[in-house]
């Protein structure tokens, strides 16, 4: 089974962390692993089914059965998830996590821990040695989105638009070495300044999130 976990510390109230993340018209504005979700009417308990683009006009659809249990004594929360699709596209067969918010002095930490299992059996977890780290990585670039829009008033769209400006910023950078001088030593470390110059405080980055967790987290 295949496990994935992402922290970052927001700069916000827990409230406004909880809107933000279980409003189905809000999540899917920050993060990238979801195009759509649509609660499903009078379930118990709460289910929906979600939508997500992997090409245009290509939908993989899958559902989910969510709880949230809010905890005023220490004044977080948390919240469980199991999920899975019967999309045969789809590289997840079924998995379950959780979202934890746990205040701390100036904001909220912000985390979360989920596992799932393949299709396609053998292929499929050959697969995942890629398809994995790719979703660890917009899992972490989205919890960065959202952390932007709360602390900074920075949109989801509008940091969405500074991370494709960058991208194409340090892609011309490589292409320019390549056009200018097409030494392959030249090309290696403008590639590698391009790839290693910090990303702008406005722009989501994963690098900004935790990857794994503490001794105080649970697995």
């Amino acid at each position: 089974m295949a496990r994935i976990y992402v922290e970052t510390t927001i700069a916000a109230t827990v409230d406004r962390v909880w809107d933000a993340t279980q409003d189905h018209r809000l999540h899917p504005r920050w993060d990238a692993r979801f195009g759509r979700i649509d609660p499903v009417p009078g379930s118990s308990p709460a289910a929906f089914t979600y939508a997500t683009a992997v090409l245009p006009g290509v939908e993989i659809a899958g559902y989910g059965v969510h709880s949230g249990d809010r905890r005023p004594a220490g004044g977080g929360a948390v919240s469980a998830l199991r999920f899975g699709s019967t999309d045969w596209r789809s590289p997840i067969r079924e998995g379950s996590g959780y979202w934890r918010y746990l205040p701390v002095p100036g904001g909220v930490r912000f985390l979360t821990g989920y596992a799932y299992r393949t299709r396609w059996g053998r292929a499929g977890r050959l697969i995942d040695l890629v398809f994995g780290p790719v979703f660890g990585w917009a899992t972490a670039w989205s919890f960065d989105r959202l952390r932007l829009w709360l602390e900074h008033g920075v949109t989801p769209e509008r940091a969405r638009r500074h991370a494709l400006a960058e991208l194409l910023l340090r892609t011309g950078l490589v292409a320019a070495a390549l056009t200018l001088t097409g030494h392959p030593l030249v090309v290696l470390l403008t590639a590698a300044v391009a790839a290693g110059v910090p990303p702008h405080p406005r722009t989501p980055a994963a690098r900004r999130c935790l990857r794994r967790p503490g001794k105080d987290d649970p697995r």
